[in-house]
């Protein structure tokens, strides 16, 4: 069936609800262009090629950088030494498409290991999908966070002059970054960006990234610089995860309120046991399920939006005009069906005989005309727009990876579940064992119940569910799951080095900070 929609009408795309396009997202990608955003204020600067040059960059042409710097003195012994050499830039510097293909290997950009990774990038191969853009919003809740993350990824070097500058405290693969692009331009700009006049839809979430990036900043002096930048890419792909989540949970629930304000109750069980034949996988399970069954009403609920806008005739720039979009889905006004009435006229006069009759057949439960409308859009690009939400979803939640929070075995007996990668656990109990006093962070010993309940009430990821108002007429299968959740999830915190319980004294049963803060 062929539906003729206008770009406006089969446009998903909504910066004031999520500016990421649904596609299969690689989050160092997404790190490089959230360099570049913070580099130039919210904005893209483009490459451009000097003139019968190409933009495109090869290993060879890191190879002439090198083979410069040595001739100025800069660095000794790369012409000597280029079979050593060369497997460092590939693994440690560079990240590549294709790698390990001869014939179609590539470079995509510099490692994001600094905030000046972006310069030495091919753009069609560091394609973010504007997810970048999500982040940046999201750190524009706390402008000091943002700064002091800035700040750190800058380190070493210095923005005015161009120049490598105090670079003590950077690591080897930062200060060859550094030495490859120094001589390298950004870029120019071609336009400005709105990104500045968004406000996240979210806030309470986009603040929370914020609060856990400055815990993160903390240790900036304790924890290698390389490890810290592991910690801040898993947890960016983290909390973007948490954010699309919660919107496929609540902008439906918006659009039926009228209004952005509803209770925030989201959460999901995580099986901590790796394992998937285990007591918790089936409950985990059913989570993710209700995740991905919820697309759907999300997917629906953005081209209402986006309807209602253009009937409006406000932009996506802007987030005040969410709020009327919202009010106007809820108490509509009398012209509102003569607007959609026409629109729907369009599209189903461009239809044949035979789809007319499949799509009256489809909307015939359907009251009004703005109703009929969006069954129509939906039909045409709802399916489309599930399946690469649910890939969207799997990159996210780093699937089938120790940073994430999903996996799904390659039977249909062990479907997409959600669980607790030790990397992932590692990031969090590193953000968690910090308190503040007297506006300083200090860290502190937990219990085991002390951070499941942190982690419940922080992200919504329940460990051990029995204390839940959904679990309070459990039965015995239910409890011996939760039981099992839990010695598993002790194992994982004595597998990276947080907990010891050789001892039969409860109180010394607690998870203890790697490293020691004091006021």
């Amino acid at each position: 069936m062929a539906i003729k929609l206008n770009k406006e009408e089969s446009l998903f795309r909504n910066e004031l609800i999520f500016t990421a396009d649904a596609k299969a997202v690689n989050i160092d990608n997404t790190l490089v262009n959230l360099f570049m955003l913070l580099s130039w204020n919210g904005q893209r600067p483009k490459q451009r090629a000097r003139k019968g040059e190409s933009t495109s960059i090869q290993i060879e042409n890191l190879d002439n950088v090198l083979k410069i710097l040595e001739k100025e003195g800069t660095m000794i012994g790369y012409s000597e030494n280029k079979e050593a050499v060369e497997p460092w830039i590939r693994s440690n510097l560079i990240n590549m498409v294709y790698r390990g293909n001869i014939d179609k290997e590539n470079i995509s950009s510099l490692r994001p290991i600094h905030l000046e990774s972006y310069r030495v990038r091919n753009a069609k191969h560091t394609r973010d999908y504007f997810t970048a853009d999500q982040v940046y919003l999201m750190l524009g809740a706390n402008p000091t966070v943002k700064e002091d993350l800035k700040s750190f990824l800058m380190e070493g070097w210095d923005p005015t002059t161009n120049k490598i500058d105090g670079a003590n405290n950077l690591d080897v693969d930062s200060l060859g970054l550094l030495h490859i692009i120094k001589n390298v331009k950004p870029g120019f700009l071609e336009s400005n960006s709105t990104l500045n006049q968004i406000e996240p839809l979210l806030k309470a979430q986009a603040e929370l990234f914020c609060d856990d990036v400055r815990r993160l900043l903390v240790y900036k002096r304790l924890i290698p610089r390389n490890v810290l930048i592991e910690y801040f890419k898993t947890i960016t792909s983290f909390h973007l995860s948490l954010y699309i989540q919660k919107m496929i949970y609540a902008l439906p629930k918006m659009v039926e309120a009228g209004t952005t304000d509803i209770k925030d109750d989201w959460s999901i069980v995580l099986d901590a046991t790796d394992n998937f034949e285990s007591k918790m996988s089936r409950f985990a399970a059913e989570d993710t399920e209700n995740v991905l069954n919820h697309i759907y009403d999300y997917v629906k609920a953005t081209f209402q939006i986006n309807a209602a806008l253009r009937r409006l005739k406000l932009d996506k720039s802007n987030s005040a005009n969410l709020p009327k979009a919202l009010k106007i889905l809820k108490s509509k006004p009398k012209d509102f069906e003569i607007y959609f009435e026409t629109q729907w006229d369009n599209l189903y006069s461009s239809l044949d005989e035979e789809d007319k009759l499949l799509i009256n057949d489809m909307v015939k439960y359907e009251d009004t005309y703005f109703d009929k409308y969006i069954e129509l859009i939906l039909k045409a690009r709802g399916t489309y727009q599930y399946r690469f939400h649910v890939q969207l979803l799997d990159n996210l939640s780093q699937k089938n990876n120790e940073r994430g929070f999903m996996a799904q075995g390659r039977s249909k007996k062990h479907p997409r579940r959600f669980v607790l990668g030790t990397r992932l656990l590692e990031t969090l109990v590193q953000i968690l064992v910090l308190e503040t006093k007297d506006k300083n962070f200090i860290t502190r010993s937990l219990s085991i119940e002390e951070l499941t309940k942190q982690i419940k009430d922080r992200y919504g990821l329940v460990i051990n569910g029995l204390s839940e108002e959904k679990y309070k007429d459990a039965d015995l299968n239910t409890h011996l799951a939760f039981k099992e959740n839990m010695e598993a999830f002790k194992l994982k915190l004595r597998q990276i080095g947080f907990y010891n319980d050789l001892s039969d004294a409860y109180i010394l049963q607690r998870i203890r900070p790697r490293y020691e803060l004091n006021a």
